[in-house]
């Protein structure tokens, strides 16, 4: 299935091809393409799958760059990437998001994310981070919603840090381990299923706090009167 999967993958969505193919100039086509994926509506990126892939390559030395310095300067990608995205959002609205039939700029997207970011508050801007299309789209409806712009800038800081080195360093961590190198698409898939955990403690988070306050706001019945 895997095999199957990577067949009708386009060349470029791989990212081990997409490294080798750029060669010296790797770190710097990741640090462009986790740019566009956070803010610039362009959504359908490898992005966890590159990072990962990054760190693989610092550790195995294909990418001559020291790890420090690949963790902040893929920070300071998301991180502008997110900011680009909010202004776009505070400016434009989501007046682009219009054609229900369009290739990208879906109407779908729009509004799943903003049910996500209602759902969530501002840590959504953490947790989005680790789901592909909504880390897209979030900074946009953050825009349009006239969003507090230091409040906003603080939150993505926060999910910048945790996501861009988080996953280039698990990367690394697992650079020289053999079976990483002989069964990378198998390790990527498990990559997939890590980055939801968050998402899925947020879920069950959620309902135990919905039961509570289901249960708090339960009516109390009045005990019976005597009569005399």
């Amino acid at each position: 299935m895997l095999a199957l999967a990577a067949m009708l993958m386009p060349s470029w969505m791989n990212p081990e091809t997409l490294l080798h193919w750029l060669g010296d100039w790797a770190l710097w086509g990741t640090l462009l393409v986790v740019f566009i994926e956070c803010g610039l509506l362009f959504p359908i990126l490898p992005g966890d799958s590159l990072l990962f892939a990054v760190g693989l390559f610092i550790a195995e030395g294909t990418i001559h760059v020291p790890l420090w310095l690949a963790c902040v300067l893929l920070t300071v990608a998301a991180f502008a990437g997110n900011v680009s995205g909010y202004y776009i959002g505070r400016f434009l609205g989501t007046s682009l998001f219009k054609n229900p039939d369009a290739r990208i700029l879906k109407p779908k997207y729009i509004e799943q994310t903003h049910e996500f970011f209602e759902r969530y508050g501002p840590r959504a801007l953490v947790l989005a981070r680790f789901v592909p299309i909504v880390r897209t789209f979030i900074t946009i409806v953050a825009g349009a919603g006239r969003m507090d712009p230091k409040r906003f800038f603080v939150w993505t800081a926060i999910g910048a840090v945790i996501w861009a080195p988080g996953i280039t360093l698990l990367g690394h961590a697992l650079g020289n381990v053999e079976f990483i190198h002989k069964n990378l698409e198998a390790a990527l898939v498990v990559l997939v299923l890590i980055s939801l955990i968050p998402m899925v403690v947020e879920y069950f988070l959620a309902r135990r706090r919905n039961r509570n306050a289901g249960n708090g706001d339960a009516p109390k019945h009045a005990a019976p009167k005597h009569s005399a």
